[in-house]
């Protein structure tokens, strides 16, 4: 006789579903400090979807979703998660003042945290160009479209998007890149 009971066909399927999650999971744990293969990975890949739509001279409205949706995802990328312009507003409310980034020695010090990290931005945009590969593959997403309309609207959405943060970048003193900041380390031990 068994000692164990009989599974059932759902809590198979569930163990196995959970034992590919955890594998998938040890995969991107492994990958996370890999940065520059990481996203070298993913710009290749994105690169053989773009040879995909050039010669196959179709699917340029899943190529324009695409786009869009990775222009979100960099946008999300650059934005502080404490956004200081709700910041002030709310300020504005409560005490009738004006709030801001620190600007002078005595204010407190407030680390740029930007609302999608690095590494959801590289997952969800590896995804997306997974997606949109897939898709390059089925008749049914290859819409007929004047694809010149579409880039040139992209580009127009591109630039005034991108304008609209630095200006806000400006405005509100935040760079989200670290280089060209000062690093400070160890120094050498005073004699």
């Amino acid at each position: 006789m068994d000692s164990e009971p009989d599974q059932t066909p759902f809590a198979a399927v569930s163990a196995q579903t959970s034992k590919l999650q955890r594998q998938y999971q040890a995969l991107l744990d492994k990958s996370t400090p890999f940065v520059l293969y990481r996203w070298v990975g993913t710009g290749a890949f994105l690169g053989l979807f773009f040879l995909r739509v050039f010669f196959a001279q179709g699917w340029y409205i899943v190529a324009y979703a695409l786009g869009i949706y990775l222009l979100n995802l960099f946008l999300a990328f650059l934005q502080p998660k404490f956004d200081p312009s709700n910041d002030m507003l709310d300020n504005e409310m409560e005490d009738g003042s004006a709030g801001g980034l620190p600007t002078k020695h005595d204010e407190e010090f407030r680390p740029f945290i930007r609302r999608l990290p690095e590494f959801k931005f590289w997952h969800e945009a590896t995804r997306a160009v997974t997606i949109a590969f897939v898709c390059s593959w089925f008749e049914l997403f290859n819409v007929p479209v004047f694809w010149p309309v579409l880039v040139m609207y992209w580009i127009i959405l591109f630039v005034l998007t991108m304008r609209k943060q630095i200006q806000h970048m400006i405005k509100y003193r935040y760079v989200p890149f670290s280089f060209g900041k000062a690093k400070y380390g160890k120094r050498g031990s005073a004699s």
